[in-house]
């Protein structure tokens, strides 16, 4: 089974409630109708009577089987600007201000998740990646302990990786341009989180480096391991459920006759499941190559470490992709 069929079968055992604010896109109606269909969440789209009714038209839908909700009417509007007047406080954030944010219609979904009006939000096949982290950040905010924002994509590979896994999770692959040993402390944790959410899987990470536990000597390899330093503080601090190591070679995170050799006395035996890279270049080359000479089926990038689940989309992408997205968006809930 592929592990996306598996993102879909337990997002139908939720019953959440997802939010798709660009409902004046004729791929976000299908999308909410097939959701719909099989179950696999509630679904509010967000538009006016009249972007809804011209999306239904271009898509070829006569039956609305979802919920829409006129953002820039709706008598949410006062108490979400309220919120968020109340969010931005130190910002000088004024009734009128904000009820100018509350229209637009990725804050206005970001505030529905918020306040609990709908477990997550998905959208970006029309408001671009900053568009999309600004309401995010600005409105729902971090986890509790995270600091950073970042993402991951899951790697359903077409062969088992040597340790036996037939997923392993990539981040920071889409986010971070050069994260810090601090940023990837968070990286690390944020993709714990997700990986236990989604694939209910003991976290195994492991920090990348060209070197494995001192095999070599230069100052770009410094942060990798402050980070696995501060990563297993924190694990003694919070006492999470997490194997990490670092720095180690990717043959010596997920090859176990190769740790065995390099790095004998890891505690990840070569059998990571989790790969934290040192910067977005290799994280975002890496998830490339094995997807396009590996054949692997890369899920993603999925958002994490904020509060509550939100994701991004490819302008680019289809109403089956949105649909895939929200059913991983709803098992992000549930962790």
């Amino acid at each position: 089974m592929a592990i996306i069929d598996t993102f879909i079968k337990k997002a139908q055992e939720a019953n959440g409630k997802i939010v798709l604010p660009e409902g004046h896109d004729p791929r976000v109606v299908i999308a909410a109708n097939k959701i719909i269909e099989e179950n696999v969440a509630e679904v509010v789209v967000l538009g006016t009577p009249e972007e809804i009714a011209e999306s239904c038209k271009q898509a070829g839908i006569t039956e609305q089987k979802f919920t829409a909700l006129d953002h820039t009417t709706s008598d949410l509007l006062t108490s979400y600007s309220e919120k968020f007047c109340e969010i931005r406080k130190r910002k000088n954030m004024t009734m009128d201000k904000a009820l100018t944010y509350m229209q637009d219609r990725i804050f206005f979904g970001s505030m529905m998740v918020k306040k609990g009006d709908a477990d997550g939000m998905v959208a970006g096949s029309i408001a671009s990646t900053g568009d999309m982290l600004r309401a995010s950040f600005s409105v729902i905010g971090t986890a509790e302990g995270i600091k950073t924002g970042s993402s991951c994509f899951v790697m359903d590979l077409a062969t088992p990786a040597p340790s036996g896994d037939t997923t392993i999770v990539y981040a920071d692959c889409a986010v971070n341009p050069d994260p810090d040993a601090e940023q990837l402390v968070d990286i690390a944790f944020a993709t714990a989180h997700t990986t236990k959410a989604l694939l209910g899987v003991q976290p195994k990470i492991a920090f990348l480096s060209f070197s494995t536990k001192n095999s070599a000597q230069h100052a770009t390899l410094d942060k990798v391991k402050e980070a696995t330093k501060l990563a297993i503080a924190r694990i003694e601090e919070t006492g999470a459920d997490i194997v990490i190591d670092g720095e180690l070679q990717a043959d010596s995170a997920i090859v176990p006759s190769v740790a065995a050799k390099k790095c004998p006395d890891s505690p990840l035996k070569g059998s990571a499941n989790i790969i934290i890279f040192p910067d977005l270049n290799s994280g975002n080359i890496c998830y490339k190559l094995t997807e396009r000479l590996a054949g692997a089926k890369a899920y993603g990038p999925i958002l994490q470490g904020l509060a509550k689940p939100v994701n991004d989309l490819s302008r680019g992408c289809s109403s089956d992709d949105i649909f895939g997205v929200v059913a991983i968006t709803i098992c992000q809930s549930l962790g």
